[in-house]
């Protein structure tokens, strides 16, 4: 009888300072842009559209990733979600580009504004990289851990009884 030796399982898991790191990331790009907007000069109407498109893209960021991150796994989507979530993010991406360039404001304003906008699109993205990364490297720990005890208890249930 051949004895089976399973290689070791490696989980890669990101460093606590990229993970600190991400966080900062997002976090200071939320806080640039709600500050950018609080004192946004002008109209509260375009304040308000403005901040509607930057929540618009903000949960357009999250649904993307997580489409892109399922479909890589194999899971099959229909078109038509297809359409809706790279439809969704793009009409974001528009509407908020569009309304910061017909906004009546100072242009370095609308700089800073455009700047920190897609600051936190692209912080929003590493985030839930990083997110979906620990839950994957956590599901990977456990069934891990679940193979281990199952191996476990079979071998304690086959030794010889004395």
């Amino acid at each position: 009888m051949m004895s089976k030796t399973a290689s070791p399982l490696i989980i890669h898991r990101d460093s606590r300072a990229w993970q600190f790191q991400v966080w900062v990331s997002f976090g200071l790009a939320v806080f640039l842009c709600a500050t950018g907007l609080a004192w946004l000069p002008g109209q509260d109407l375009d304040r308000a559209f403005m901040v509607m498109g930057y929540v618009f893209c903000l949960s357009a960021v999250f649904v993307l990733a997580k489409f892109v991150r399922d479909s890589q796994d194999g899971r099959g989507e229909t078109p038509m979600w297809r359409l809706v979530v790279w439809g969704g993010f793009a009409i974001a991406m528009g509407l908020t580009g569009w309304g910061l360039l017909r906004m009546n404001s100072n242009e370095t304003y609308k700089a800073y504004l455009g700047v920190s906008w897609l600051y936190l699109v692209t912080s929003a993205f590493t985030l839930a990289k990083t997110l979906r990364d620990r839950y994957e490297a956590d599901l990977a720990d456990l069934r891990r851990q679940a193979r281990a005890e199952a191996r476990a208890e079979f071998q304690a249930t086959q030794a010889p009884q004395a």
